[in-house]
């Protein structure tokens, strides 16, 4: 069964039509396209994203100079935000390389605050000339049903449909950090990335389709409501997603969950908000549970956002990929890989490989 055949047996709301049902025809059709995908999938996915907040204070706690054999900075920070007569505080990691310019670098939302981490080869990523500003996701506000910590209730109130969720909370996070980065000169600002796993995956979707001052913008393993294709999804679904991890998403995506496929977008939506800078997904042959297959779908079909625009978007053999295949020759780059739900150093140095091939 070819790509296209799979895409219209699961029946997958069309990208490229306006709301009213004409089709994408011009460059400004496409930007007027863009302002509806952007509040679908607020108002019906993830909530309102918050705005800037009104002033935003960086202090150094700690500055380590010989971090990766004096190869590297690695300085504790804390970022303070302002909204209205409220401040709330968490921590941040830089890790910069020494005597350096223009270097390009991540914003990595992470598991842990641990600088290594599993997740996070900080001297790898040191030594392919990247800078990494890293944040434990619970320190923005925690991973579960409670509203009353952290950035949290300064943000929400879940009696609104459109209430942002915890993942717009660790996205818009991560934009504070875009907002630091914009203040140091040894970092090119051309060329930062988000990048998350799992469920942070589906934050730097956000994260990056939202601020387009993120040029590169990387999921891994993100699965459902990240950037699986729903419609047809093997493993996890919305019903299941929002039984447990309610507190991700908007209050209307949780009460619409079980009638999905009824409603009038999908996976795609999102991911063509990255457009036209560099969308990027990776996906493991052996996570079902997130399903490579609909992952490949998801980067396909949000690629006629740039084919549109005389982009190449992603470029494949017309083939659903099996791993070992990195697609990497268009402005969205598709991975597979061996191995389970993991972002590990075969992750980070294709995305590493891919970003340097493009600055």
């Amino acid at each position: 069964m070819s790509i296209q055949d799979i895409i219209n047996e699961r029946k997958i709301p069309e990208l490229m039509k306006l709301s009213t049902g004409r089709k994408i025809k011009t460059a400004a059709d496409l930007e007027k396209r863009r302002e509806e995908l952007k509040k679908i999938m607020q108002v019906e996915e993830y909530g309102i994203i918050p705005p800037k907040p009104d002033h935003l204070e960086v202090t150094l706690n700690e500055d380590y100079a010989n971090f990766c054999a004096g190869q590297a900075a690695r300085r504790k920070l804390t970022f303070t935000v302002t909204i209205g007569e409220k401040k709330f505080s968490w921590p941040v990691v830089a890790s910069i390389p020494k005597n350096k310019t223009n270097i390009p670098a991540f914003v990595h939302i992470n598991f842990r605050p641990d600088v290594p981490d599993m997740y996070q080869p900080t001297e790898e990523i040191i030594d392919n000339g990247f800078a990494v500003f890293s944040f434990d996701y619970r320190d923005v506000t925690s991973d579960n049903n409670d509203f009353k910590n952290g950035i949290a209730p300064i943000f929400t109130n879940r009696r609104r449909n459109d209430a942002p969720g915890k993942i717009a909370m660790w996205a818009w996070a991560a934009m504070r950090v875009m907002d630091y980065i914009e203040t140091l000169p040894e970092i090119d600002k051309e060329n930062v990335a988000v990048i998350g796993h799992s469920r942070l995956g589906k934050t730097a979707l956000v994260a990056g389709g939202y601020d387009e001052r993120f040029k590169y913008i990387i999921s891994n393993d993100s699965g459902c409501s990240g950037a699986a294709i729903t419609r047809g999804k093997q493993g996890e679904g919305p019903a299941t997603i929002t039984n447990v991890f309610p507190f991700w998403f908007c209050p209307k995506y949780n009460k619409n969950a079980a009638k999905f496929d009824e409603g009038k977008f999908d996976q795609h939506f999102l991911m063509a908000l990255s457009y036209p800078r560099h969308l990027m997904v990776g996906s493991a042959k052996e996570d079902l549970w997130a399903d490579p297959e609909s992952e490949f779908l998801g980067a396909e079909m949000a690629s006629e956002f740039w084919r549109f625009g005389g982009m190449r978007g992603l470029v494949h053999n017309g083939e659903i990929p099996q791993a070992k295949c990195v697609l990497d020759e268009g402005e969205v780059f598709y991975q597979v890989r061996t191995g389970t739900h993991y972002l590990g150093r075969e992750d980070w140095q294709e995305y590493m490989a891919y970003i340097k091939k493009n600055i």
